[in-house]
């Protein structure tokens, strides 16, 4: 007893704390707040969500407007070039093969055997040389009896003149004594008669003796013929005869004994396209090159011209005579032409990557003003790296090189020189 009643006061206060019964707890109220809480922490998750997403949202629409506002404000450079005239000339390349400006198959006027030969293969002969010499002993004797025959003859003329001169005195004597009656009619129409008579006889031996002679002089015509020669400067690029061959007077079931080409002078023939032909005349100025001869071009000029194409090439006929003094260009050789051909209707030139190609066809791209504009064009000609066009741009106009494919009409853009043009 007595040690409770002298217990410290705080000791007394925690066991009368101790001793006591809890209050009694109401758990309906925690749990309204729980509740509470719990929903509107999912009613918020979602708010979040979507405001977080408007945020992004209008985060990137905003990003995606000034995106689209700087393309759109955005003005490309590009390189451009500029529209120039072609050449006024014409540069066409065709192939072609030398001929010589004369060539001759030499055949034999006279038969018989070859006794020489003086030139071969190679050989340049000048007009008139003597190549080959041909016997023909029956030729001599044909000869050697017709100059007989004509002897014959003219001392048969000589006979029949004698007999006229004698007719005329016979009538001249008898003539006045007709006519004063000392001789008879008779005597005087046989007086005449003989003279007529004597007259047709001289003309048939004149006439005999001039047969004669022209066969005479053809039988010496075909003995000349026995010397062949040359008949013009040149070289013999052929022989089929040698000592001893058998040649006959027959140029159309003989064998030609040389072939003899002219070369000084070399010509070449070429048949020109038709959209080239235009503007094609003689005089017009022409280069022969020969492949194996890189460095040396024979200049020359166009000779002459068909006046018709060909139907069925479309193609023109053109020759064309090559000055070859030193012979270095031999006759049968391949070689190209180019010709320098005045153009008749003017085109234009621009760059190859200037050129667009889709769906519409051929275009390019002309900047006015700072704008695009897209045109369509007419081509020529692909040279490569540069097109020739009929139509479509102007001199003078500037074209877009390497055009984006974004490109369209009315584009704003700059111009950039390409590395080709001239900067101003």
């Amino acid at each position: 007893m007595n040690d409770i009643e002298t217990m410290h006061p705080a000791s007394e206060a925690i066991l009368n704390r101790a001793t006591e019964k809890p209050p009694k707890r109401h758990p309906r109220p925690r749990r309204r707040w729980a509740g509470r809480l719990l929903a509107l922490t999912v009613c918020l998750v979602p708010v979040a969500a979507l405001a977080f997403g408007a945020t992004r949202h209008y985060s990137h629409y905003r990003e995606a407007m000034a995106t689209a506002e700087q393309r759109r404000d955005f003005v490309p450079s590009l390189r451009v070039a500029t529209v120039v005239p072609s050449d006024p000339f014409e540069l066409v390349t065709l192939p072609a093969t030398t001929l010589a400006f004369e060539a001759a198959n030499v055949y034999a006027r006279a038969s018989g055997y070859v006794a020489k030969r003086y030139v071969d293969i190679g050989d340049h002969v000048k007009e008139g040389q003597l190549l080959v010499e041909i016997t023909a002993p029956e030729l001599d004797h044909q000869i050697a009896q017709n100059e007989s025959t004509l002897v014959q003859l003219k001392a048969a003329e000589q006979q029949a003149e004698a007999n006229l001169e004698l007719a005329q005195v016979t009538w001249n004597r008898d003539r006045p004594l007709v006519g004063q009656g000392w001789a008879t009619q008779q005597q005087g129409t046989i007086d005449v008669d003989t003279l007529k008579a004597q007259k047709a006889a001289v003309a048939i031996a004149q006439a005999n003796v001039g047969a004669q002679e022209a066969l005479v002089k053809l039988l010496h015509q075909d003995k000349a013929y026995q010397s062949v020669v040359a008949p013009f400067d040149g070289v013999i690029t052929q022989r089929n005869i040698d000592v001893g061959t058998l040649v006959q007077a027959d140029a159309t079931s003989g064998t030609f004994m040389f072939t003899i080409m002219q070369s000084d002078v070399v010509r070449t023939q070429v048949y020109v396209p038709q959209d080239q032909v235009f503007g094609l005349t003689p005089g017009v100025a022409a280069v022969v090159r020969v492949p194996e001869l890189p460095d040396h071009p024979y200049p020359g000029k166009v000779t002459r011209i068909a006046d018709a194409l060909q139907p069925g090439t479309r193609t023109l006929l053109t020759e064309i005579d090559i000055p070859n003094p030193d012979g270095a260009l031999a006759p049968g050789t391949y070689c190209t032409v180019e010709l320098r051909i005045p153009r008749k209707t003017p085109a234009l030139l621009v760059p190859a990557e200037a050129m667009i190609f889709n769906r519409n066809g051929l275009q390019v791209a002309v900047i006015e003003n700072g704008v695009a504009h897209i045109r369509k064009v007419v081509v020529a000609r692909d040279l490569g790296t540069q097109v020739e066009l009929r139509s479509g741009v102007k001199q003078g106009d500037t074209v877009i090189l390497n055009p984006p494919v974004e490109l369209v009409d009315g584009s704003k853009v700059q111009a950039r020189p390409s590395a080709t043009e001239p900067t101003t």
